[in-house]
């Protein structure tokens, strides 16, 4: 028996969606011998306004039936399912069987008046519904109709729709009243592009130092950042930085002078969370660079990482939020095989009560200077239920408030924290290249999970540059981009992205002359004048993103076939009913994900998922290229990873 959704396992917790969201409602519903049944779903929202929406069986041998909604306003909506005897079914089911074999149709002729006739004299139903059930009866009473003609009335589409809209109904059993929390829309749909706003503005000196960038040197990047099409800026940490045990170049333990420090090693004599770096400014100047992100559309992150350097404050004023070893010292962070001597972790064991309370005032902090969205480091390292309550207060407070789990952890982990209320999650994206492995992947985001993880596919971050970046050239990073922007309705790149920087620190899986360590100091106008910039890319990414509906949601992704093991295929529609332009949209991407070839094969669509007949004709428009063709249900492809690499294909109107 398959648990009804929206849901989330063990409903401990509430599923989620976002603002403009369309979500499938899908419950189990059968009933003894062979009468057909009715599903509906009550729906109310968070206002109070009450709608009635009728289900359709999915006929996949499992009885469920499904109601797509698009849910557009925020805050807690319920819901039930009504499950009836559908009187006009059952008799429409056995009448079109029985009067064409000539078996008992005077009674199956008498039923139907009998159901027509009660039917229309409902005042609920509009005068010309009634007469025509009226009508219709009075022909299945009369001798002079043939069977024949009284076939035409039970197959006749007006009657049937009508009995949809208001069905005949009995036996009715309704469900418990279930709930569904809807969050903004940027909790759900965004383009994230993350930057150091150190290296923004950031110069070299005569003697080989650099001068730190500022806030108001990063706020000259904006408009660049906002003409690519990214709507959230996500910074890095931007506190005062540890001086003890502070990590070099390259994670080098031996510092230079110079040598900014990792922003996550939080604290210093300059302050603690509550506080920004010397170097970038004052809480004014960050004030400022917010306001002027906004203007021009953008959302500025922060990072809330809940740890300390040696020098943060906290460690002198609260020694108990730390793990203090047998000879005394403090227990520094480790993820095997990495180790960060420059940070302590929290304790959660010895004050929980006041650890969470900093947390909460911290945040507070944040939300008074314009910051509605947080990017939580390592959250998985902290105990579950403080997050749960962290993030209850805060949107109870401030429901719009956005935090993305930094998680890269076991399934269990990663979906508990979705679960317990993070609104975006990291995933495994990075690590996932393969077609068989994207196929499983991306399905299982749009399915499994979709009720309570929101996933937000970074291509790549100051952490990770996988093997598929650094050996996949610039075909690589093509496919990547195009993946993650149409495959999840939030996705994100990490400064340097464009300029396909992909040299690995021996042995790992970061950058060498990790920006982490040291200042970048890059030139984007002149690459991309040069022509070595993905920034034209990601700029037509962004464009295509922001023109289909169709992209904008999570649960419509659909995986198709093809005969080559690295072509991936895979369609989103949204019917024009649910599409916010009141226009059906369907995109169809078609991906080599060998960086190293060029691929011809057959791909094979099921275009029955946007109202074309398997066989029929219907152009589509690549919208990497321009160029146009005729596809039907089965087309050759070629892809040549040197070229263009990937397909991004919005379907014209069918022929």
């Amino acid at each position: 028996m398959f648990q009804p959704r929206p849901s989330v396992p063990g409903d401990q917790y509430r599923p989620k969606a976002y603002a403009t969201e369309v979500v499938p409602f899908i419950v189990t519903a059968f009933r003894e011998g062979h009468d057909r049944i009715g599903v509906h779903l009550r729906l109310f929202s968070p206002s109070g306004d009450e709608s009635l929406h009728r289900l359709t069986a999915l006929e996949d041998g499992f009885d469920r039936w499904q109601v797509l909604v698009a849910l557009l306003e925020e805050g807690v909506w319920t819901f039930q399912y009504e499950a009836f005897a559908d009187e006009y079914a059952t008799w429409r089911h056995a009448a079109s069987l029985k009067i064409a074999a000539g078996v008992d149709a005077p009674v199956m002729r008498r039923i139907g008046a009998d159901l027509f006739e009660g039917a229309g004299r409902e005042r609920t139903r509009p005068a010309a519904e009634r007469r025509l059930l009226q009508a219709s009866a009075a022909r299945l009473l009369d001798p002079e109709v043939s069977d024949e003609d009284a076939l035409l009335i039970v197959q006749d589409a007006a009657i049937a729709a009508s009995f949809a809209a208001r069905p005949v109904a009995s036996l009715v059993t309704v469900g418990a009243t279930r709930e569904l929390l809807v969050e903004r829309r940027r909790a759900g749909v965004g383009a994230w592009y993350e930057f150091f706003p150190r290296s923004e503005g950031a110069k070299r000196l005569k003697d080989g130092r650099v001068k730190s960038g500022t806030f108001r040197t990063a706020m000259k990047r904006l408009p660049e950042v906002a003409a690519m099409g990214f709507d959230v800026l996500y910074l890095p940490p931007i506190h005062p930085i540890g001086e003890t045990h502070r990590k070099g170049r390259n994670n080098s333990l031996v510092t230079e002078p110079g040598d900014p420090g990792s922003p996550w090693a939080i604290g210093g004599a300059a302050g603690g969370h509550d506080t920004v770096h010397p170097d970038l400014g004052t809480l004014s100047d960050f004030r400022a660079f917010v306001k002027a992100a906004r203007t021009e559309g953008i959302e500025v992150a922060i990072d809330f990482a809940l740890q300390a350097s040696p020098d943060h404050p906290w460690v002198t004023e609260h020694p108990e939020w730390f793990t203090t070893l047998p000879d005394g010292s403090i227990a520094y962070a480790e993820n095997p095989p990495k180790k960060y001597q420059d940070i302590y972790p929290i304790n959660f064991d010895n004050d929980y009560e006041g650890i969470r309370s900093e947390a909460l005032r911290v945040i507070r902090h944040w939300i008074a200077q314009g910051v509605e969205i947080f990017r939580v480091d390592n959250p998985h390292t902290k105990p579950l239920k403080f997050w749960e309550w962290l993030i209850r207060t805060v949107n109870a407070e401030h429901p719009g408030v956005v935090f993305l789990a930094e998680a890269f952890a076991r399934p269990a982990i990663m979906q508990g924290l979705a679960m317990a209320g993070f609104q975006q999650s990291y995933t495994y994206f990075t690590w996932r290249n393969t077609k068989e492995e994207l196929e499983e992947f991306l399905t299982g985001l749009a399915t499994e999970t979709a009720d309570f993880l929101r996933p937000n596919l970074f291509v790549n971050t100051p952490d990770i540059l996988t093997e598929y970046l650094q050996y996949g050239g610039r075909a690589g990073y093509k496919t990547r981009a195009a993946i993650a922007a149409t495959a999840a309705p939030t996705y994100g790149v990490y400064a340097g992205y464009e300029l396909y920087e992909s040299v690995a620190r021996p042995g790992s899986e970061e950058n060498l002359d990790n920006e982490k360590y040291e200042y970048k100091t890059r030139d984007w106008a002149g690459a991309e004048a040069s022509g070595d910039s993905l920034a034209p890319y990601l700029r037509m990414l962004n464009r295509v993103r922001n023109e289909h509906p169709a992209l904008q949601q999570l649960r419509n992704l659909r995986t198709h076939w093809s005969d080559d093991e690295a072509i991936l295929v895979y369609s989103k529609h949204l019917d024009a009913a649910l599409s916010p332009t009141g226009q059906a949209d369907t995109i169809i991407v078609v991906a080599n994900v060998d960086p190293h070839s060029a691929r011809e094969t057959t791909v094979y669509l099921d275009t029955t998922l946007w109202g074309v007949e398997p066989g029929a004709p219907f152009e589509v428009e690549d919208l990497v290229t321009g160029a146009v063709w005729t596809w039907t249900d089965r087309n050759y492809v070629r892809l040549d990873a040197f070229a263009e690499p990937v397909h991004i294909l919005k379907v014209r109107s069918p022929r």
